[in-house]
């Protein structure tokens, strides 16, 4: 049995108000199936575009049965958030499907430092995610990091991007 096959317990009445409070601040209704995971994505998906229902969200996915659905919210909210939040919301998760968003906040952070252009040395980008060196050979000017990712990223997409955006 793969995690795709395990059943997903039914809706607590934790998660069922935690839904109702969602719905509610974004004057939609209740998910006709609050059991359908699927019901429950576009609920958290329209709360994340809404900036009074998204501080809803972390009460939600301490409720959610669901962990890889869970780890979709937080994933889906961490550039969203200011850093400083972050840290709060991955906590919200079970401690079995924290590690991504751990990481992904880490990274964030590492990618708003170098797009800040914060003086770096020459990174050992090996230590990265794909995601991040690409982020980074996309988004960030810092002449070291790019040479470091055109010389030594992951993926021949990641090295081209680099070298290109080295100019």
């Amino acid at each position: 049995m793969t995690d795709a096959d395990t059943p997903v317990p039914p809706c607590t009445p934790e998660l069922r108000q935690a839904l109702r409070d969602l719905a509610q601040e974004l004057g939609t209704p209740l998910p006709p199936g609050p059991d359908d995971g699927h019901a429950r994505w576009e609920l958290y998906r329209a709360a994340l575009r809404s900036e009074t229902a998204r501080p809803l969200l972390p009460a939600a996915v301490r409720a959610e049965p669901d962990g890889a659905l869970a780890s979709g919210v937080i994933g889906e909210a961490l550039e969203r958030l200011p850093r400083p939040e972050r840290d709060t919301w991955v906590a919200a998760l079970p401690p079995a499907v924290r590690a991504f968003s751990e990481r992904r906040a880490r990274e964030l952070a590492t990618l708003e430092d170098l797009r800040a252009g914060t003086p770096v040395q020459v990174p050992d980008v090996s230590d990265w995610s794909d995601w991040l060196q690409l982020r980074a050979a996309t988004e960030v000017r810092h002449p070291e990091v790019l040479s470091a990712l055109a010389a030594s990223g992951r993926t021949k997409r990641i090295r081209r991007t680099a070298r290109e955006s080295l100019g």
